[in-house]
């Protein structure tokens, strides 16, 4: 089950908000081979963070999978995250950090169950 969860100091409109998280939804799936039908996404707005020292609009996002992400993924979905986030919320992509996590099947519950 694949996620993205976007948290940003910025407040965009439920619209903006909406539309990113279908286009970041869509993307995960792509970029991992993997069922849109078992993508998650979140946002939090608004969120007091700092980065090198100031509180200039920032996000950090988290991208989360079962299985193992490839350098090759994982610098292609840098740039494409980075790309989409920025255009909509207007933030610098060099304000923009993303973590990248695998995670074992056994690990991830979902529908009364493990993915392991």
């Amino acid at each position: 089950m694949p996620l993205i969860k976007v948290q940003s100091s910025v407040s965009p409109s439920k619209a903006t908000v909406k539309g990113l998280l279908t286009s970041l939804s869509s993307s995960l799936a792509k970029h991992l081979g993997k069922p849109e039908s078992r993508v998650m996404t979140a946002f939090e707005s608004d969120v007091t963070m700092t980065f090198g020292g100031t509180f200039e609009p920032v996000c950090y996002v988290e991208i989360k999978s079962i299985g193992s992400m490839s350098p090759d993924q994982t610098k292609a979905m840098s740039q494409d995250f980075c790309s989409q986030i920025s255009d909509e919320l207007a933030v610098p992509v060099n304000r923009i950090y993303l973590e990248f996590a695998d995670a074992k099947g056994y690990m991830w519950g979902w529908n009364e169950s493990t993915f392991g």
